[in-house]
């Protein structure tokens, strides 16, 4: 017996067994009442939400014919973490903590949109230094990186290509290096802060970036050579999770499902934030419209990223990367101590042994936080997966009033029911890996 959440009633009757309670509603057993109707060659299956082809715990009710989908719906919701709940009761110094952990592939894009929208609501946009931009467009642009590789290996590794699987984990590695290096963790940063970074470059950062990007460039031809002339692969990915211009338009898909219908949007062009504007770089597309399309558009999408990586070195100019205002800036003044990475001891033993005030200030700041303006915002950045956006409202307190992510995952995964019904049962994996949903952003 299957139980949902969206149970309408519970019947109990007695047997020699006990008291037996047969829940109905829900999307089960409207499905089952369905297919009992139907002929016998129609059934309902679950695919997921264990299983290796569903990006996490996604569920798929799928009804088949045969081989045939002819009605495919999403199940999600279980992977539920509450973030956007808990930030309700935390600072807003602390809420970058919580979104790197909402899709867990693209984490510095979370924290980007939501430190723009605090800085937005304190109105300190034009106050970040612009050293502090630059490392963050640098970062964002490594992570773009990190998530396509993914999206290609995992892609690739169900559709039996373990090849192309092992290539993309080998050179996410090389990312996830860049990210060890400067912030301390290879995932969930909390690094980008309201009014900048937690703390600069390390020695040495600018050189493993140089040495990055000539890796990249001569990894990224390999994906061509295994894949985008293969004739398997080709014949697996063509005309497969087909999602026409219109449909994409109609059902709010942004990023690579927007692109591969051959509309150019990009909010780095379209509404540039952290400096978007003053970098030389091109929006790929194509207009192929299926998950063929989408895959030359993330290895393009590569190439502009690592061209953007080097004029970020380029522009690196000797300055601060934390605003000056000392009631918002986080005061981490970090060094590396035998534990990892730790607050300076000169910094402490500076607000401990010189400064009272110092002291008081930066035990309210650390404890109390400091108070945004009452008001509301909405900003935006452009995710590896697409339109990554934050509404966050405040009411003068020091913590938000709400917060709340429109996740590309989310909006994209609309779409699935569009790419799948009517094609094969093992159409519908290309589909969902070219979609490239990550459910801890989908159900936050």
């Amino acid at each position: 017996m299957m139980t949902t959440h969206a149970t309408r009633s519970a019947e109990a009757r007695e047997t020699t067994e006990g008291t037996v309670y047969t829940v109905t509603g829900g999307d089960w057993d409207e499905f089952a009442a369905a297919v009992e109707s139907a002929d016998d060659e129609r059934i309902v299956v679950n695919m997921g939400p264990q299983h290796p082809s569903t990006h996490g715990v996604l569920r798929l009710i799928l009804e088949i014919d045969g081989e045939t989908v002819t009605e495919a719906r999403a199940g999600i919701g279980y992977l539920h973490t509450g973030i956007e709940k808990n930030l309700e009761y935390r600072t807003w110094s602390q809420g970058p903590t919580f979104v790197t952990r909402m899709d867990y592939l693209t984490p510095l894009f979370n924290e980007a949109a939501y430190c723009l929208g605090v800085e937005k609501l304190l109105g300190i946009t034009d106050d970040v230094p612009d050293r502090a931009s630059v490392i963050r467009v640098l970062l964002m642009e490594v992570n773009r990186l990190a998530s396509h590789f993914v999206a290609v290996a995992t892609g690739g590794m169900e559709l039996g290509a373990t090849t192309v699987m092992m290539y993309g984990f080998r050179d996410r590695e090389h990312c996830l290096d860049i990210f060890e290096l400067i912030t301390g963790l290879r995932m969930n940063h909390a690094f980008i802060r309201p009014g900048g970074l937690a703390q600069d470059l390390p020695p040495g950062a600018i050189d493993a970036l140089r040495e990055f990007i000539r890796t990249m460039r001569k990894n990224l031809p390999e994906y061509d050579k295994l894949c985008t002339g293969n004739p398997v692969f080709k014949a697996r990915l063509q005309d497969v999770g087909y999602l026409d211009l219109t449909g994409a338009l109609a059902l709010g898909a942004t990023g690579p499902v927007l692109r591969s219908a051959g509309l150019p949007h990009d909010l780095r062009k379209s509404d540039p934030y952290c400096g978007y504007e003053n970098y030389d770089f091109e929006v790929p597309t194509t207009d192929t419209c299926d998950s063929y399309g989408r895959f030359l558009l993330r290895i393009e999408e590569m190439r502009q990223s690592l061209r953007i990586i080097e004029q970020c070195i380029e522009r690196l100019e000797p300055g601060p990367v934390m605003v000056a205002d000392k009631k918002i800036a986080w005061p981490a003044q970090l060094a590396l101590g035998p534990d990892g990475m730790g607050n300076s001891l000169d910094h402490i033993k500076n607000i401990m042994g010189t400064s009272m005030e110092a002291l008081i200030h930066h035990f309210k700041l650390v404890t109390e936080g400091f108070r945004v303006p009452p008001g509301q915002v909405y900003t935006a950045v452009e995710s590896a997966k697409g339109e990554l956006g934050v509404h966050m409202v405040s009411d003068g307190g020091t913590r938000p009033y709400r917060v709340h992510f429109r996740d590309p995952s989310f909006t994209n995964l609309q779409s699935m029911a569009a790419m799948c019904e009517g094609g094969m049962v093992a159409d519908v994996i290309v589909a969902v890996a070219s979609i490239d949903p990550v459910m801890g952003g989908v159900d936050r």
